[in-house]
């Protein structure tokens, strides 16, 4: 259903990624910038955005756009179809120059994630997911796999993913508590991106992100067969007044991880 806005989206996303590369491979660093957050901003995130901001307005007019790195137009609110993008998910680890950022490009349909396309501009794989397609990634080789969550549920071998720049007192206390000993510290949406191939099997995220962080990870995490919740279980919802995901959330490959 989603097939002209999937493809448009990989495209964009990967052509920003070649943007993005052009600033990494630069001595940027004099340049980066900081917002009233804190947070860092590079002219990889400015150039990034205003690619793929310009390219699905010229493909899809009538669609609305949520971007971190572009004013608000809360005109969107009364829009069924909304695209959510992160033009450089993972700005610290771009700077660390330890290549764990990605390009995140998500398409909502009345507040649900029914598209998402995830590019790692560094290794120039791609993921991506529709609603009812499945998810792939897409090697820099050429090469496509369709991706599934694994099916281990012994908590004795769990494999954990968390972020590699955002400690987390909540996190460290479930790592202790179920005695995890596989834990992928990393970057960006790669950790969704992980669940998704199997690689891991529990993402949990207790402090706060922001929708465009999320939405183009839980389409491809649920495409390939995961469960994506807020972490008290409700539906995450996109294209909101308020797009601070503020209760947190999981990605987990089955039921039997919901760890508490």
């Amino acid at each position: 259903m989603w097939n002209k806005e999937l493809a448009i989206a990989k495209e964009v996303a990967k052509k920003a990624g070649t943007e993005i590369m052009k600033v990494y491979e630069t001595n940027f660093i004099d340049t980066v910038e900081y917002k009233t957050d804190h947070s860092p901003l590079t002219n990889a995130d400015k150039v990034s955005n205003d690619l793929i901001v310009t390219m699905l307005r010229d493909s899809f007019s009538s669609y609305a756009i949520l971007s971190e790195e572009e004013n608000d137009d809360r005109k969107r609110l009364v829009n069924p179809l909304c695209f959510i993008i992160d033009p450089l998910d993972g700005t610290k680890e771009f700077i660390k120059r330890n290549g764990q950022f990605t390009v995140n490009i998500a398409l909502a349909y009345e507040h649900r994630t029914v598209m998402g396309v995830i590019y790692v501009p560094v290794t120039g794989d791609l993921y991506y997911a529709s609603k009812g397609g499945g998810a792939f990634l897409l090697n820099a080789d050429g090469t496509e796999e369709r991706l599934h969550v694994s099916d281990n549920t012994d908590h004795g071998k769990i494999k954990a993913v968390a972020s590699s720049s955002h400690s987390c007192e909540k996190m460290e206390q479930m790592i202790e508590k179920y005695e995890i000993k596989d834990l992928i510290s990393i970057g960006s949406s790669l950790k969704g991106c992980l669940v998704a191939k199997g690689d891991a099997d529990i993402y949990f995220r207790h402090n706060p992100t922001m929708e465009w962080d999320t939405a183009a990870m839980q389409c491809i995490v649920e495409e390939a067969g995961g469960i994506f919740r807020q972490l008290d279980d409700s539906e995450m919802t996109y294209n909101r007044v308020n797009s601070l995901n503020e209760k947190g959330f999981y990605a987990i490959n089955k039921p039997e991880n919901r760890l508490y």
